[in-house]
């Protein structure tokens, strides 16, 4: 059994084995132990305080195979991108030339560098190991963060962004970065990466530049690149597109990678998100649907499960998830349909 809950300070050793594997690293989730033990501190911080608007708390959770105790996969909620820490991104806007005489129109793609201080919720640090990406485990880490959302409403924007991970090339390069960044920057694209997650974001208000880039003046390898996710993470893009996130006209200023949107309350998870007591735990595995099953008391947890709704809204479910989520009969859950 797999379960998703919120990281433990004795997670420490298990989060730095999971980071030191990310080939390539993740920019909220480096490979650095002190970040990382700084990480845990600020997520014990978010789940303890009581909040009634979102403001720059950071929720980390990690799914745990119950059988052995390791931990095999994580992933985050930054309840309001910005603040002491801006959120960069480019804005790609078609601008218009034109000279009437000639008979001349055209319209270019220009890169605006935009600095957000208050903005929207984000998804992120996701990662599973390769060796759970089956049967619907990518889906119940990627997805149990929308049910915690849905079940604490006020701790969240009423808007959620993802930034993806840009294309790569054969190299593993990134040919965005090094048409632009590396022209600014001392370092490679994965130095810049590993700074930015540490929240070491001074060097890119002092050297990304500030005026517009025109995108057809970029080398065709860094212009195919912009908007296009790394190949590792089409199954996320698409999971999100399902989920009702769209893209927008906005990118990371490092790869290019795109970022997506959505309002949260139209996100597919949390539209179908139902909430009820537990009448049996008698269910035999299989004998209903598989569905995200969570408790909501302040320990969330969450996990796949066998799930039967009465007409009523109460919940019969299956004994191997009411055990991991310690749940009884009067308890009360929330559910929502895998796909």
């Amino acid at each position: 059994m797999l379960l998703f809950r919120p990281i433990r300070e004795s997670d420490l050793p298990g989060l730095v084995a999971l980071a030191q594997s990310i080939a390539g690293g993740l920019t909220t989730l480096p490979a650095n132990e002190e970040f990382l033990r700084d990480r845990i501190a600020d997520s014990l911080r978010a789940f303890a305080t009581r909040v009634k608007k979102p403001g720059g708390e950071f929720y980390l959770f990690v799914l745990e195979d119950t059988l052995t105790g390791e931990l095999v996969g994580t992933s985050g909620l930054a309840a309001r991108v910005g603040g002491y820490e801006p959120f960069y991104s480019y804005e790609i806007r078609q601008e218009r030339y034109e000279h009437a005489p000639l008979k001349i129109e055209k319209h270019i793609a220009v890169l605006h560098l935009k600095e957000v201080h208050r903005g929207p919720t984000e998804i992120c640090s996701l990662y599973l190991r390769p060796d759970y990406r089956r049967a619907g485990i990518g889906r119940l880490l990627s997805l149990a963060r929308f049910l915690f959302v849905g079940a604490f409403p006020t701790r969240f924007d009423d808007t959620v962004v993802a930034e993806l991970r840009g294309r790569l090339d054969e190299q593993g390069q990134s040919p965005f970065w090094e048409a632009v960044g590396r022209q600014f920057f001392a370092f490679d694209f994965y130095a810049a990466d590993f700074l930015s997650g540490l929240g070491e974001k001074g060097f890119i208000a002092d050297l990304m530049p500030e005026h517009p880039i025109y995108v057809p003046l970029l080398p065709p390898a860094a212009q195919a690149v912009i908007g296009q996710v790394h190949t590792s993470t089409e199954p996320a893009l698409n999971l999100l597109l399902a989920e009702g996130f769209v893209r927008t006209q906005e990118v990371d200023i490092f790869d290019a990678g795109p970022q997506l949107r959505a309002a949260t309350k139209e996100i597919r998870t949390i539209r179908s998100m139902r909430s009820g007591r537990v009448q049996a735990v008698e269910l035999p595995p299989g004998a209903g649907p598989t569905q995200l099953l969570a408790r909501t008391t302040p320990d969330f947890a969450a996990c796949l499960g066998s799930v039967l709704e009465a007409g009523d809204g109460s919940l019969t479910i299956d004994r191997a998830a009411a055990d991991v989520l310690k749940l009884a009969p009067g308890d009360r859950a929330i559910c929502a349909p895998l796909r």
